[in-house]
């Protein structure tokens, strides 16, 4: 149906929709017929899609009926040249029989847009090799024909579609689909389907957890369950493990290289990222990019079968983040004589909330359009829950009064909720060093002082 309708191989096709058959059926076409495929974030806001569609300017975007008022806005403020469909396409007359165009592993497949240390998300790029490569390094963490995985994350996310369900299609395992995380429906669905494996955020285990302990389920078919995208707390391993009887295994991944280390279920040593999943080199190196020891702190690099081929249009921070093979995670961890990675924090300023990355100065772009608002520096405080919350701290203009929840209302017609500041924090005006930049580290300290 692509070909037929004049799409040819590299043009690009995004897809703005809930989990669903559906979607699956959207991205096997593209991957299929040469096409790249976008995911579009369904959280997302007019103006946040229209820079997606704008920056990778697709042929078509297909946005489920939910969601298409967003989507026809959004394709509104691009160039023209974008088919909007609402629905999936009636492909009945399409000869099944037509040639498909050949490529090779190195075309790109896939671009996913992932929200970095600058204000726009940057389009990373990941190709038919790089994605087979990332799921085949899923598989030795349990997924396999027998395998009834459920899936908790949006297929939109690397984690939902290249930590699951790619290497569900591909070992023959049944994947189950929730459209969106809801955790009564999640546990109903594995105990109706009788799911064997699943792969989550910490801050949707921790409700799984709550609904659990609060209403229990028939959960005796899990035989394990992975989570990632964040930290993953101990006493929350603890405690799944109490009410789902199966550990709760921590996964580190990335979207530049997805799947990059997992605790594996028969040497667990929880509080650590796990050893590198197979097929996968790490290393630890100071900013100068001089080897460390075992035990000491760097920066995290990884050179993976599943790492990106580079970001959409962006060659300086291709070029930052890739050297001779090896990608620059931004990460500090040690690793100990057992071969375990230890989180050390990030060298970026990310905030990652439940799983999501968040660039402080995208939410700092909002706010700063507020008419009170003069100066404004965004942070990451802990949270129970999602692991950090958005704090944002912020001077007014000299005979401005405004609310807190004014500006956060003022905010969420501009960013997707989950962007949103948790609290705002009134400073007279903000620390900066000599060279007039915030200093964040002091916001902190300020933001945990006003409480």
């Amino acid at each position: 149906w692509f070909l037929r309708h004049g799409l040819r191989p590299g043009d690009r096709v995004a897809i703005h929709s809930a989990n669903s058959v559906d979607a699956v059926k959207l991205l096997l076409a593209c991957f299929h017929a040469g096409l790249i495929a976008v995911p579009v974030n369904l959280r997302l806001k007019t103006a946040e899609m229209a820079y997606i569609l704008a920056h990778s300017a697709p042929a078509m975007c297909f946005s489920q009926p939910e969601l298409a008022p967003v989507a026809a806005a959004a394709a509104a403020e691009c160039p023209p040249g974008i088919a909007l469909h609402i629905r999936l396409p009636e492909v009945t007359d399409v000869d099944a029989a037509g040639e498909l165009p050949e490529f090779d592993g190195d075309r790109v497949a896939l671009i996913l847009y992932t929200s970095g240390t600058t204000a726009r998300p940057k389009g990373v790029l990941h190709s038919h090799a790089s994605l087979l490569g990332s799921a085949r390094t899923v598989w030795p963490t349990g997924v396999g024909e027998n395998t009834i995985l459920m899936v908790t994350v949006p297929l939109m996310h690397a984690s939902g579609l290249s930590c699951s369900t790619l290497p569900a299609l591909l070992t023959g395992a049944t994947t189950v689909l929730t459209p969106v995380f809801d955790a009564c429906e999640v546990l109903d669905a594995i105990e109706r389907h009788r799911c064997t494996w699943g792969l989550g955020l910490p801050a949707m285990m921790q409700f799984l957890t709550v609904e659990q302990e609060r209403h229990p389920r028939n959960v005796s078919s899990l035989r394990d369950w992975v989570a990632g995208g964040d930290a993953v707390p101990v006493n929350l391993q603890e405690r799944f493990q109490r009410y789902f009887s199966v550990p709760l295994r921590e996964g580190y991944a990335m979207s530049e290289s997805v799947i990059i280390a997992c605790n594996r279920a028969d040497a667990p040593r929880p509080g650590s990222l796990g050893r590198p999943c197979e097929g996968v080199e790490v290393r630890v190196v100071d900013f100068s990019e001089n080897l460390l020891p075992h035990g000491q702190i760097g920066e995290l690099e990884v050179r993976s079968p599943g790492n990106f081929v580079g970001y959409w249009h962006d060659e300086p921070a291709t070029a930052a983040a890739m050297r001779d093979g090896w990608i620059r995670t931004g990460d500090l961890a040690w690793r100990d004589l057992d071969g375990y990675l230890w989180f050390s924090g990030r060298r970026k300023e990310v905030i990652i909330r439940g799983g999501s990355n968040i660039s402080p100065q995208e939410v700092e772009e909002a706010l700063y359009q507020h008419p009170a608002v003069m100066e404004v520096g965004v942070i990451g405080m802990p949270d129970p829950i999602y692991s950090e919350q958005v704090v944002a701290c912020v001077s007014l203009r000299e005979g401005h009064t405004v609310h807190p929840e004014e500006l956060i209302d003022f905010a969420r017609a501009r960013l997707a909720d989950y962007k949103l500041p948790s609290r705002i924090v009134f400073l007279p005006a903000l620390p900066k060093g000599i060279t007039g930049k915030v200093q964040r580290r002091a916001l902190k300290e300020m933001a945990a002082g006003v409480g």
